[in-house]
């Protein structure tokens, strides 16, 4: 889960998304350590929000993939990174996804757009084909 330039992460776990009940394990896990890095209820919120949204992504366009959690430090600083990738069919427009409204699932379109708001970083990676990485990160402040 390191990229070039970044602090390695501590405590990461993996869970593979493969059914709903995946979706809730990988949000327990985040909120859990997120809690040990001692974040606010209301950002334990936000976070439990953005990991459940990136693993209904995997399950609704790629049936698989996998959420990446752990602690990053960086500059003084703590914080929860959230990877979520997949081998699914990847993002053929990746601006046009990232507006408010967009959806080609018939949803409202607020899924990538609301993680991106609620999270500190974001970063999305996605290849026709070979499947959609997006990387996001919340700071302790």
């Amino acid at each position: 889960m390191k990229r070039e330039g970044q602090a390695p992460l501590k405590d990461e776990t993996r869970v593979a998304i493969d059914s709903d009940h995946d979706i809730v394990t990988a949000r327990q896990r985040g909120r859990a350590l997120a809690e040990q890095i001692g974040f606010s209820n209301s950002n334990l919120t936000l976070i439990a929000t953005a990991i459940s949204e990136l693993a209904r992504n995997i399950l609704l366009y790629a049936k698989k993939g996998e959420v990446r959690l752990g602690i990053v430090e960086e500059d003084g600083r703590q914080g929860l990174a959230v990877v979520a990738s997949d081998q699914g069919p990847g993002i053929a427009d990746i601006d046009r996804a990232m507006e408010v409204g967009y959806s080609t699932s018939g949803s409202l379109g607020l899924g990538l757009p609301g993680v991106r708001r609620l999270m500190d970083d974001f970063e999305i990676v996605s290849k026709m084909g070979r499947g959609t990485t997006v990387s996001t990160r919340k700071w302790k402040r």
